[in-house]
């Protein structure tokens, strides 16, 4: 199993300090967020009582990022999130929303490759720098969720570095703005 594949494991010691086993040092919840939103899976596990944490600090990051005002969930969703929990076995709900990131994540792949393919308008002048901005919409409006899936019939292939795609993005909108310019 490569790297990448492992999940990437945190120890909680009893201080309530998280340490990264491999880069040896502490993290945060924003740090490991960040692991997650690079395609990484994260195990987190209590030192001392070798309890999988991993759960709790998933639900914990994301009720920071809802209190922060970055609401992904609407409440109707979170209602029906908790009424879930009072079922009995846990309800559909569960399978439910695996199913849905599920469909939504081959969705977003099929539509990437289609854009990918071949294409008549591909010759166009700033043709490229108009398709990096679909994908960076994309994955703005699904949050990224091709990269960051981590259910069942995940691709692992190497996602390249957010900060670079930025740039890229950027750079061809530049090329595409001076294209059209001169056009003008």
């Amino acid at each position: 199993m490569s790297e990448q594949e492992k999940p990437l494991l945190i120890k909680r010691y009893a201080s309530r300090r998280l340490y990264n086993t491999e880069t040896s040092d502490y993290v945060t919840l924003e740090d490991i967020a960040g692991f997650i939103r690079d395609g990484r899976e994260v195990q987190i596990i209590d030192l001392k009582t070798g309890d999988d944490l991993t759960r709790q600090y998933l639900l914990q990051i994301i009720a920071e990022h809802e209190s922060r005002g970055e609401n992904v969930l609407p409440v109707n969703v979170l209602n029906d999130l908790v009424r879930s929990y009072m079922v009995p076995g846990g309800g559909m709900m569960p399978q439910f929303l695996q199913s849905s990131f599920e469909m939504l994540r081959e969705s977003q792949t099929k539509m990437m490759e289609n854009m990918n393919a071949i294409n008549p308008m591909s010759s166009i002048p700033g043709f490229d720098a108009l398709q990096a901005q679909q994908e960076a919409f994309l994955k703005a409006m699904t949050g990224g969720l091709s990269g960051g899936w981590s259910g069942p019939g995940q691709d692992d292939e190497e996602k390249p570095e957010p900060k670079e795609d930025l740039d890229d993005i950027k750079k061809q909108l530049a090329d595409l703005q001076q294209k059209l310019s001169k056009l003008s």
